[in-house]
């Protein structure tokens, strides 16, 4: 998770919202790692999760992500969600919980969803602190520019 944090900062200082993402491999290798990057791609899709997700599959030349695990530092939305099942990704491990668009446990609960073929095992707040406060800041900093 300090990978992925590490990652939430890198977007703070580009400008885009502070999501971190990291994609490891049962054995703790890291297959991918990236940020939100919607506002310098141009790309409503371009969620950390879901670059990370794309680039692992790339590397590993599978589309299925059986044996690895996802770190995020806030909870994924109803697209990530979807692309986390799609994708096969045995375990979610995020930081906090994002009331406004969460769909793991606070709007949806879509990895547990048993209409589904796909079961995500579900771990939250994993350096949730770091994670709310670097939110937090970033945009507590827009709305004072934003004046």
């Amino acid at each position: 998770m300090e990978l992925a944090l590490k990652e939430a900062e890198r977007a703070a200082q580009s400008g885009e919202v502070p999501v971190g993402a990291v994609l490891i491999l049962d054995d703790g290798t890291v297959i991918a790692q990236d940020h939100n990057r919607r506002e310098s791609d141009h790309d409503p899709t371009a969620h950390a999760e879901m670059l990370v997700i794309r680039a692992a599959s790339q590397k590993l030349g599978r589309w299925r992500l059986t044996g690895t695990t996802l770190l995020v530092t806030l909870e994924p939305c109803i697209m990530c969600a979807g692309a986390i099942i799609l994708s096969r990704i045995d375990r979610l491990v995020f930081a906090t919980r994002d009331p406004k668009a969460g769909a793991v446990l606070s709007l949806y609960q879509a990895l547990s969803d048993d209409r589904l073929n796909h079961r995500v095992a579900i771990h939250e707040g994993l350096y949730q602190q770091q994670a709310q406060t670097l939110l937090r800041d970033f945009f507590r900093a827009r709305r004072i520019k934003d004046k």
